[in-house]
């Protein structure tokens, strides 16, 4: 899996560089937001930009996500989001779990 991560100070952008976000990638995404998610971290902001397919693995992994930063007082913000993809969280109804935005500047500053 191709991804990037930038860290800054208490915040961290992760950047996926897959088309999709499937069973092919999504347990080394898991095991990558398990060790990213720490208490140290407060925002995580996905860069899904590249990602114009995703299927429920691919929304586990971001759950996880979610889950662990919860734990600890964070918070994630997804970016970049193809309307195929923004189709599956509102049908899934994780469009009202994560904060979604048009670039990494505009979630950086919510």
């Amino acid at each position: 899996m191709k991804f990037d991560v930038t860290k800054n100070g208490t915040g961290a952008v992760l950047t996926v560089k897959e088309r999709k976000l499937d069973v092919s990638v999504s347990p080394e995404l898991k095991g990558e937001f398990i060790l990213l998610c720490r208490p140290s971290l407060k925002s995580l902001i996905i860069d899904l930009t590249a990602v114009e397919f995703c299927d429920s693995s691919g929304l586990s992994a971001l759950l996880i996500a979610d889950r662990q930063m919860r734990q600890h007082g964070g918070g994630i913000k997804l970016v970049g989001v193809h309307k195929k993809v923004l189709s599956l969280l509102k049908i899934s109804q994780l469009d009202k779990v994560f904060p979604i935005f048009d670039s990494v500047a505009k979630a950086q500053k919510n």
